[in-house]
């Protein structure tokens, strides 16, 4: 997504901290900016909105907000900077535990606000893809084992050897137009159903 083109949600009931947001954000080239100046139903609001990036300003972040935030995290992934006034260990953890991008702290200065959505949105994407490599690897580990399993069943209805077992799935695989691992499940779930 362009930089130029994000559609921000900057969520902060203090009309002066909101108003240095979106004059640093305007200035850094961001015309699509929303302010939603209460906590209240903040989940509601931002699905309704559905930006690209989402800018959270507290005084004190509490755990109601970072609750709100974990949900907002899970159900739609975006870039999410906070910005607080107090640094407490724990409360950074749980934000960055929440699906936050940026914690930064006593940072709000109109000139840094380009910098902190740049580094906010490389962070989110780069933890992206590691979810996305991460997710793959598990896929290729839930394949493996179940062609694996498939085989084994094979082997045994068969009396034939591993080999013969495989090359016997693959073939069903290229015929029926699927994927080695889709007929080794089908494998499964027929043998499931015999049992």
């Amino acid at each position: 997504m362009p930089d130029k083109e994000l559609r921000i949600v900057i969520a902060d009931p203090n009309p002066l901290r909101a108003a240095i947001l979106r004059d640093g954000l305007r200035e850094a080239g961001h015309v699509h900016v929303t302010v939603i100046d209460t906590f209240l139903d903040l989940e509601t609001r931002l699905c309704a909105l559905n930006p690209d990036m989402v800018l959270i300003d507290l005084e004190n972040p509490s755990r109601d907000v970072l609750e709100q935030m974990i949900r907002i995290s899970g159900a739609d992934a975006r870039p999410v900077a906070m910005f607080a006034d107090a640094s407490d260990a724990a409360m950074i953890n749980a934000a960055i535990d929440a699906g936050v991008s940026a914690y930064v702290v006593d940072g709000l200065k109109k000139e840094r606000v380009r910098t902190i959505v740049d580094v906010s949105v490389s962070r989110f994407n780069a933890f992206a893809r590691l979810r996305e490599e991460l997710q793959a690897a598990k896929d290729q580990l839930a394949d493996r084992k179940a062609i694996d399993q498939a085989k084994a069943l094979v082997i045994k209805a068969k009396k034939i050897s591993e080999e013969q077992a495989y090359s016997m799935m693959r073939k069903v695989a290229m015929n029926e137009g699927k994927k080695i691992a889709d007929v080794a499940r089908a494998i499964l779930t027929a043998a499931e159903l015999l049992r």
